[in-house]
């Protein structure tokens, strides 16, 4: 399987992916430039975290006028795999790939910490290999995921809701929501399940050195649905 990972001014995650893919999981993994809008043969793009263009008006809306993402957008209605992650996930939303927006956090606090999450579905391409719950960092400010109300009632319905924020030991919300997102929501995917948004960074906790490195599930995931067929 062969990933790309999209590299626009200002990301600082786009080495931490291409590690993980790469050197763990022993995939070919490449950069894609955001001003060259040639995707090449990847069978996977990967939006990374980071501050896209300093982070200038909302999150990820500069970034998703950068010439890659017409090409993600095709590739994506195609049936391409694409992940955004954090930054990647607001680009996602700024770009229309996803529905909803990220706004500011609760309390207008930068949420830096552990995060554990609840697998909402284990049945798409990004989870299938999860366990009930995994464990990916945070670092945002503007992670407190937002949709109107038909479409957050859309999200439930389809099962687009991949991950809520839960507490250590699996309870769902309450303290636990680290920016006030809406429904606990900390990833979505869309209907075709073959796009995902998260904010928490699965591969920031990929190896057993940096804890219980089961964010590497999501990744495990991915690459068996496209040896295995999606679930």
């Amino acid at each position: 399987m062969r990933f790309g990972i999209v590299t626009f001014p200002g990301s600082n995650c786009d080495h931490d992916a291409y590690h993980v893919v790469h050197h763990v999981l022993g995939c070919e993994a490449r950069f894609l430039w955001h001003k060259n809008p040639d995707l090449g043969d990847v069978d996977c793009v990967v939006l990374p975290g980071g501050f896209s263009y300093g982070d200038y008006l909302r999150c990820g809306a500069i970034a998703r006028f950068s010439p890659i993402m017409e090409s993600i957008k095709a590739f994506a209605e195609a049936g391409g795999y694409v992940v955004g992650i954090c930054n990647g996930f607001q680009v996602l939303c700024e770009s229309g790939l996803l529905p909803g927006a990220l706004l500011r956090n609760q309390g207008l606090t930068f949420a830096c910490d552990d995060a554990t999450l609840i697998v909402a579905n284990g049945h798409t391409p990004w989870t299938v290999l999860c366990p009930e719950t995994i464990v990916a960092p945070i670092a945002h400010h503007d992670g407190c995921y937002y949709a109107d109300e038909d479409t957050l009632e859309a999200l439930e319905d389809n099962h687009q809701v991949v991950f809520r924020y839960a507490s250590r030991d699996g309870v769902e919300g309450g303290a636990s929501n680290p920016n006030g997102s809406l429904n606990n929501i900390a990833g979505i995917c869309n209907a075709g399940r073959n796009v995902l948004g998260m904010m928490p960074h699965p591969e920031r906790n990929a190896e057993a050195q940096l804890g219980d490195a089961s964010g590497l599930w999501v990744f495990r995931s991915i690459l068996h649905s496209f040896l295995e067929g999606s679930p």
